[in-house]
């Protein structure tokens, strides 16, 4: 990590069929070795599923998912003489929404169906009702962080 200065954010262009910068961000972080195209025929092909499944709009749907999967606070690890504690910290908007992104890619990674689209489709699905793999664990990050309130004055 560069001590002189930050480094600057890169902005992401807005997808092609639905002109949303998330939607950009989600796929760059599902593209496996530079294939953005298979990426993108991925995501367009669940939010088909997903559309033809929940009769809302895929990108509504999309955003809905994210918003049950943000987690507003986590726990960072602080070491203080000797014992270190986890202390529960609010986390930004940038981290929130990409923490959300890997949570979701992870979770439908790890679904059973058989491809990709399928479990993607299915776990936006859930996430969409507030329930599935990527919801869980935004509720375990903040059952953690309740859990170590009590070192929240070991804030820095």
């Amino acid at each position: 990590m560069s001590r002189r200065h930050a480094a600057e954010k890169r902005e992401v262009l807005p997808d092609a069929k639905y002109g949303d910068r998330v939607l950009t961000k989600f796929m760059n972080n599902l593209m496996i070795d530079g294939k953005k195209s298979v990426a993108e025929r991925i995501v367009y092909s669940a939010f088909d599923r997903v559309e033809a499944k929940l009769k809302k709009s895929p990108v509504e749907v999309f955003h809905e998912c994210l918003d049950n999967i943000k987690p507003s606070v986590e726990v960072r690890s602080r070491r203080v003489g000797g014992a270190t504690y986890q202390v529960p910290v609010e986390v930004r908007t940038e981290r929130r929404e990409a923490l959300a992104i890997r949570w979701l890619i992870e979770a439908s990674m790890k679904r059973n169906e058989n491809t990709m689209e399928e479990r993607l489709a299915g776990e936006l699905a859930d996430a969409v009702n507030g329930r599935g793999s990527a919801v869980k664990k935004r509720e375990d990050t903040h059952k953690m962080a309740d859990a170590n309130k009590a070192f929240s004055h070991y804030r820095w």
